[in-house]
């Protein structure tokens, strides 16, 4: 069952992508990444085949996910290697989807940001529970909070 989740922003939906898809890192809850507080980067590689990365102190990269659908100002899709343990996984066979969606909302200023993350069962075991922390509350929805708290 896919994770849906949702933020509406004061932006129109070309400034919604750039800033979601090329400032990750200004943005990005720290408590999200292996390197935490040592963080010197995460982001994104515009487009398709970009990775999905992160760089921590002495060289540290970690690359955990990688562009598929690159279609700015309506759409990003990457794949979602990280396993329910929270280890990468190298494997794209055992990677979930996550597609965000960048909506006018009427002639208001303002987008939604409609978030999916869905083929969780091709994380093997775990994904169960894994897809349940993802649309719990510390999830998805607290990760679109931070984005929205960024842009306001």
């Amino acid at each position: 069952m896919p994770v849906r989740s949702a933020v509406q922003i004061q932006a129109p939906p070309e400034r919604a992508f750039a800033a979601f898809a090329e400032r990750l890192g200004e943005w990005w809850p720290r408590e999200y990444t292996w390197s935490q507080g040592k963080l010197e980067a995460i982001g994104i590689e515009p487009g398709e085949g970009g990775m999905c990365f992160e760089r921590g102190p002495y060289g540290f990269r970690l690359d955990w996910g990688r562009v598929v659908a690159w279609e700015p100002p309506d759409r990003l899709e990457f794949t979602w290697q990280i396993g329910p343990t929270r280890v990468p996984e190298p494997d794209p066979d055992r990677a979930s989807t996550v597609e965000v969606r960048f909506e006018a909302v009427g002639d208001t200023g303002e987008t939604e940001v409609a978030l999916e993350h869905r083929d969780f069962e091709r994380h093997g075991d775990g994904a169960d529970d894994y897809a349940e922390a993802m649309g719990s509350p510390q999830g998805w929805p607290y990760i679109l909070a931070a984005f929205a708290a960024w842009t306001a």
